[in-house]
This record gives C-alpha cells, structure tokens and sequence, in this order.
C-alpha cells in the first residue's frame, strides 16, 4: 500500500492563491489514479480533482473547474493541487488519494474507490 503525505494548506484572503502537495511513498504501484478531496466543518466529504498516470485528462469537480489545476510528477511521485482565485467555500480540509485502478471519470469522484488517503492539510479562506 502506499503512503501519502499532504502538504501546503494555509490562510489565505479571498481571491488568493495556495498550492496543495502530496507526496506518495512505499508501493507506488498503488497510485495510479491520484485525487484530491475535500471536507468543511459540517459536511460529507467532496470531490475535487483527480489525474491518472500517463493521462492528460485530469478531471475536476464543477465547483473549482477554471481555478483549480491538477498536476502530477510521475518521476517524483508526486501529485499537486494549484488553487487559484480562492473563495471562502473553498474552506476545508484537503485530502490526497490514490488508487491503483485506472479510475473512469464515473468513478474518479467517489470516495469508496480509493484505496489510500493523506492525514489532511487545513485551507482557510477569508473574506
């Protein structure tokens, strides 16, 4: 199974910038399909964004498409989240997941499909 580091959370003011990392160790083999979810104080938790390895079609929730960008470094392992414009509903705890299926844009969005998870990074945006 592997490991999953989540990284870069912060405070930010509304209409900033922040960029999550999560670093995936032990069997990289299990990280095919890598995502980001999220949860607010109250909430279930949600989908973000996700990216498959070799694949340039990352697929993002409807909510952050055209602010948020997915990114992934093979080479490293790695899997980040580039969070501009940011509005105070973008509050929440981050998560990173991986899986090691090749994920379907049905499937990407649903939490029971990943089989790994980070501990979480705090973003906090002020109005």
């Amino acid at each position: 199974q592997v490991q999953l580091v989540d990284s870069g959370g912060g405070l930010v003011q509304a209409g900033g910038s922040l960029r999550l990392s999560c670093a995936a160790s032990g069997d990289t083999h299990s990280s095919y399909t890598m995502g980001w979810f999220r949860q607010a104080p109250g909430k279930e938790r949600e989908f973000v964004a996700a990216i498959k390895w070799g694949d340039s079609s990352p697929y993002y929730a409807d909510s952050v498409k055209g602010r948020f960008t997915i990114s992934r470094d093979s080479a490293e392992n790695t899997v980040s989240l580039q969070m501009n414009s940011l509005k105070p509903e973008d509050t929440a705890v981050y998560y990173c997941a991986a899986d090691h299926r090749s994920l379907t844009f049905a499937t990407m969005p649903l939490m029971g499909w990943y089989g790994s998870w980070g501990r979480g990074t705090q973003v906090t945006v002020s109005s």
